[in-house]
């Protein structure tokens, strides 16, 4: 379950994100993922969006281990190198997250290995009628 929290008062949400996401359920927490093949274990570097979409989909690789998809997510973390690249970034973002939007923090930070994003999330996933995994 999510519930979009959108407070009287508070500012105006500028982007693909929530205020707050009320949720409950099993919760799964995904590491920094980036632009790592699968395949090759190398990083892809250079184009920004294959390196979005590369890890964007390293993400869901973990949710799906866990039974989950992006619409169990509740909190994203991203680091872009660069501050130039937020715009464009939330294009594609907006491709794997719906509304009610995950509540995100975007951080514009020095990456490892000369990456351009990383991205970190919450996910909640219901309670099977079996009890908790």
């Amino acid at each position: 379950m999510r519930k979009k929290i959108d407070p009287v008062g508070a500012p105006e949400v500028i982007g693909p994100f929530s205020h707050g996401i009320l949720a409950e359920g099993r919760v799964l927490y995904v590491s920094g993922q980036g632009p790592q093949d699968p395949v090759s274990k190398t990083f892809r570097l250079g184009d920004f969006e294959q390196e979005v979409r590369l890890t964007m989909d390293n993400v869901g690789r973990v949710l799906s281990g866990a039974g989950a998809g992006w619409e169990h997510v509740v909190r994203v973390g991203v680091y872009l190198a660069r501050t130039s690249d937020f715009s464009e970034f939330n294009r594609i973002y907006s491709e794997y997250v719906r509304e009610p939007f995950p509540a995100r923090t975007t951080i514009i930070c020095s990456l490892l290995a000369g990456i351009s994003v990383e991205v970190d999330c919450v996910a909640v996933l219901p309670v099977s009628p079996e009890g908790p995994a």
